[in-house]
């Protein structure tokens, strides 16, 4: 009997699991830009925050407050912004982890390293997008934010 399109094991493993792989390529990319885009939105946020409470800010710094004072002024909101976010998704994560532990291969549904992990990504984004407006925040000349509009 001859054999035709004779492979080794390997390429047919690959070629089984192609479209498999690329479904989580492509999941992947979308959840970087989803992240990158909530970073991005977080940023605008609070820079909008900031722009607006500009003369709150001035008089404060005008008043003695110190100037970590005032980021962890901006920052709380932040926190805030990233909780609300979790209390959503987390439970949301968990709900649709069945789902998605029944669609692949050695998924499970509440594995908590990947929880944890993606919690710590999520809050180390937030930190960063919320540290930009809040640093600009602290430096702030007291004198040009009373006038600032």
């Amino acid at each position: 009997m001859p054999v035709y399109e004779l492979k080794t094991l390997q390429t047919q493993l690959d070629e089984t699991l192609l479209t498999d792989r690329l479904v989580a390529m492509l999941s992947a990319g979308f959840a970087f830009l989803a992240t990158l885009l909530a970073a991005i939105g977080l940023y605008g946020v609070m820079a909008f925050v900031v722009a607006r409470r500009t003369k709150e800010l001035g008089v404060r710094l005008a008043l003695g407050a110190q100037r970590a004072s005032l980021i962890w002024l901006v920052m709380k909101e932040v926190l805030f912004l990233l909780v609300i976010g979790l209390a959503v998704g987390v439970p949301s994560a968990m709900a649709l982890g069945q789902y998605v532990s029944t669609q692949l291969y050695g998924i499970q549904s509440r594995d908590p390293w990947i929880a944890t992990s993606t919690i710590l990504v999520l809050a180390m984004v937030a930190a960063a997008a919320g540290m930009i407006p809040a640093h600009r925040a602290s430096r702030i000349e007291p004198i040009l934010a009373l006038r600032f509009e």
